[in-house]
């Protein structure tokens, strides 16, 4: 079984800061691509940044210049280092990761969100 568990949520006043990380673990051979997602309430998920496996980034529009993602293929894992953050930023921050188990089988996993709350 694959899971994936986000980490560093929390409320920081705008202009500020938060890190997340988001470790997958269990029957994994390869992890391709990772992503992370947000959904603000009474709103859509949307893509905030991925990486690629060989570390290529793509980032929306309202965070360029502001966060930066970032991985480590050893540790199967993914940052994202938010600053300047605002409070449009405030929603639930998902990980996401395509990733091929030990059976062989490429899925798609999520993490379960992390809340992250910056105040107006």
């Amino acid at each position: 079984q694959v899971q994936l568990v986000e980490s560093g949520g929390g409320s920081v006043q705008a202009g500020g800061s938060l890190s997340l990380s988001c470790v997958a673990s269990g029957s994994i051979v390869i992890v391709y691509d990772m992503a992370w997602y947000r959904q603000a309430p009474g709103k859509q998920r949307e893509l905030v940044a991925d990486i690629s496996k060989d570390g290529t980034t793509n980032y929306a529009d309202f965070v360029k210049g502001r966060f930066t993602v970032s991985r480590d293929n050893a540790k199967n894992t993914v940052y994202l280092q938010m600053n300047s953050l605002k409070p449009e930023d405030t929603a639930v921050y998902y990980c996401n990761a395509e990733i091929l188990d030990s059976d062989y089988t490429l899925a798609t996993y999520w993490g379960q969100g992390t809340q992250v709350t910056v105040p107006s």
